[in-house]
């Protein structure tokens, strides 16, 4: 038996270090009544993969924390933030019991839950947010999500290190349990965004620093999980949290095991680990061709993600909106998804994922729909005939896996076929990507983005100028900035969000290549309500998967199936 899977043991000891006395077989560690038909305590135990991490804290580093795939993580699980998502995609309450807005929409105040404490015995408290949010504007920290907070009162004037962190607009209110948000603009998006307010504790950021939940010695927790185990480069076990006030968890041990996410599907059939969400072409048809394995593979819409091909529009020869053009109408999307995509994804023609609020997918679709003969046309048009004079190219991946690659590597094909341009397609490590599309020093590349909050704001708000992209449409930034501050004229509004879309891809800021249907796999003896269909029919491990910020983690079990799989 393997010590991951049967921790009797375990539970055991850890029962005694609670100080739980014995419990019936309907009871987990710290107290969760079981459905009927759950497997024993000791078994309340899920494993996964996991890319390496140096952190837990989405305040610490976005991109380092335990993830899998699309945004679907295993992290914030030591901190409860202000709202979470439930499986419908809504917000509710977590840190925050109620919050609501002043009059000019500019000041949010957040009426914390009285009754959470960190793990320690410590009240979580405003100044726990407060801590937390001055040390992502904090300059000197270099976060790498910093941007994000842009519409806070004072935040981009800290992070460039022109007034100190205190002066950012999220302070304590009356009592010690009342958060204040002063923002810039009406934002009537700020609620969504709170969803990534993990909050640090102040106490140990001030004794320890930001990394002090990387080991369990000095780790402390308000979420729903405790760090157990922190093995470099192999492995972190996370335990449930007897002294969580929130919704307790029902499986009592999270095993992540540090790997090459390739060998993810693999580990998945040897029944080593619970889930699976990273395929390659070749186990999307492994799957499909196996009824057993058909079964488990759940089909959703994850973060809403779509991929897309960016250039440095700023300079040439992408200055030039006929070479844009070009490119947009020899890259076959539908060829992409038949033979290299399948079932992960479907044909973008806009930003605005089909389900997301506001998207318009459809009506885009002849404006940049694949057509090669018109392509060499403009590309001839643009001074470069069957590609002659146009230079070479290097379109740079963010650390894509197989099937990422395998899809830059078609779309180099579609452009040497259909344009006679060569282009060199390179993965590149994720911060050096990062870092290089931030600069706007990357002349084509392809990246993927998902959802922070469930409004038009956020997703083209990434376009918006003097963000990521090297692009620049002021009657872009105009129709963004209003909409996203309007408040009391909700079609008006998306009309706008829709006008700004429909410029985007007229202009060829980018070409949008597919949204992401990822698929997730999990054994047939994990339920519960979050896995059941959501409001819409959809079956899905919902983004942002096993995390603080999602209500998922709160009521998955095993049930007495599992006797079946595990060895």
């Amino acid at each position: 038996m393997s010590g991951s899977r049967y921790i009797a043991a375990a539970v055991v000891v850890l029962l005694g270090l609670w100080g739980v006395g014995a419990l019936s077989a309907t009871t987990n560690a710290v107290g969760k009544p079981l459905p009927a038909d759950a497997a024993p305590p000791a078994q309340q135990v899920i494993t996964g993969l996991t890319q390496p991490a140096t952190t837990l804290d989405f305040f610490v580093s976005v991109y380092k924390r335990p993830q899998n795939v699309d945004g679907n993580s295993w992290s914030d699980v030591l901190s409860t933030p202000l709202v979470r998502l439930d499986k419908d995609f809504n917000l509710v309450p977590a840190a925050a019991k109620s919050w609501e807005a002043s009059k000019d929409g500019l000041t949010w105040t957040f009426h914390l839950d009285r009754s959470l404490t960190w793990s320690d015995g410590t009240p979580l408290t405003a100044d726990d947010f407060v801590a937390t949010f001055r040390l992502g504007a904090d300059p000197k920290q270099a976060w790498d999500f910093a941007w994000f907070f842009s519409v806070i009162k004072g935040w981009d004037d800290a992070v460039k290190g022109t007034i100190p962190v205190g002066q950012i607009g999220v302070r304590r209110g009356a009592d010690p349990y009342t958060l204040v948000v002063t923002t810039t603009m009406p934002a009537p998006y700020l609620p969504g965004m709170m969803l990534y307010s993990p909050p640090l504790q102040a106490k140990a950021l001030a004794g320890v620093g930001p990394f002090y939940n990387t080991d369990p010695a000095t780790s402390v927790s308000s979420g729903p999980y405790l760090l157990q185990e922190w093995t470099k480069d192999q492995r972190m076990v996370l335990v449930a949290n007897p002294k969580y006030g929130g919704v307790k968890p029902s499986i009592q041990q999270v095993v992540l095991k540090f790997a090459d996410l390739k060998t993810e599907f693999q580990a998945y059939q040897a029944n080593e680990v619970d889930v699976a969400a990273n395929f390659s072409p070749a186990d999307l048809q492994v799957i499909e061709n196996d009824p057993a394995l058909r079964a488990q593979y759940h089909q959703g819409f994850g973060d809403f993600r779509t991929y897309y091909v960016g250039f440095d529009t700023l300079h040439q020869p992408f200055d030039n909106l006929k070479v844009r053009q070009a490119f947009s109408h020899a890259i076959d999307r539908a060829g992409l998804i038949k033979n290299v995509i399948k079932q992960q994804g479907i044909a973008a023609y806009g930003f605005l994922m089909p389900g997301f609020p506001g998207s318009q997918n459809a009506s885009l679709q002849s404006v940049q729909m694949y057509n090669p003969a018109l392509a060499k046309t403009l590309l001839t048009e643009a001074g470069y005939p069957d590609g002659k004079g146009f230079p070479k190219l290097e379109l740079w991946l963010r650390s894509e896996r197989a099937l990422g690659q395998a899809v830059g590597n078609a779309i180099g094909a579609m452009l040497k076929q259909n344009l006679g341009i060569e282009v060199e397609v390179s993965n590149r490590e994720t911060k050096l990507f990062m870092d290089e599309l931030n600069g706007h020093r990357l002349q084509l590349y392809m990246v993927s983005y998902g959802m922070d909050f469930l409004d038009p704001a956020n997703m083209l708000g990434i376009w918006l100028s003097g963000g990521r992209h090297a692009w620049v449409n002021l009657r872009f930034d105009t129709l963004v900035k209003t909409a996203s501050s309007m408040v009391g004229d909700p079609v008006r509004r998306m009309a706008m969000f829709h006008d700004a879309e429909t410029l985007l891809v007229t202009d060829v800021g980018f070409i949008p290549i597919y949204f992401v249907t990822p698929g997730f796999m999990w054994k047939p003896y994990l339920k519960g309500d979050a896995l059941r269909a959501d409001k819409i029919g959809v079956t899905a491990w919902h983004w942002p998967g096993w995390d603080g910020l999602s209500t998922l983690h709160q009521s998955v079990y095993v049930n007495q199936d599992v006797s079946k799989y595990r060895r």
